[in-house]
């Protein structure tokens, strides 16, 4: 009973780790591919070389391939990766920050209270 249960922590992080490598790698064409139709062709290629793979049953094959994988996605990476503007990174990220506690801000636009 609990060799089964080792078989299926040990299969759910591999599965868990083939996601993240996946969508990492997907995520990465995104900056070597200059226009949509090229990412959409890349991806394409991408897919089927996960899919080739999937039906492996052997633990070590697939902690080796794993392996491999990550290293590949490493040796692969961009070096000057594409960050979305405003996210942490990005050219505006904090550009207007909110202001400190305590100091308020008024729009009146120019306009004052004649009381």
């Amino acid at each position: 009973m609990s060799a089964l249960a080792s078989y299926l922590s040990r299969r759910a992080a591999q599965k868990e780790r083939v996601r993240l490598l996946y969508r990492r790698a997907l995520k990465e064409t995104l900056n070597w591919a200059v226009h949509r139709h090229l990412f959409y062709q890349d991806a394409s290629d991408l897919r089927e070389r996960f899919d080739a793979k999937k039906n492996v049953d052997d633990l070590d094959t697939i902690d080796r391939m794993i392996a491999d994988g990550e290293a590949q996605y490493n040796k692969w990476r961009h070096p000057d990766p594409y960050i979305v503007p405003w996210a942490p990174g990005g050219s505006k990220f904090t550009r207007n920050p909110t202001p400190p506690s305590g100091i308020e801000i008024v729009y009146d636009y120019g306009r004052e209270d004649n009381d």
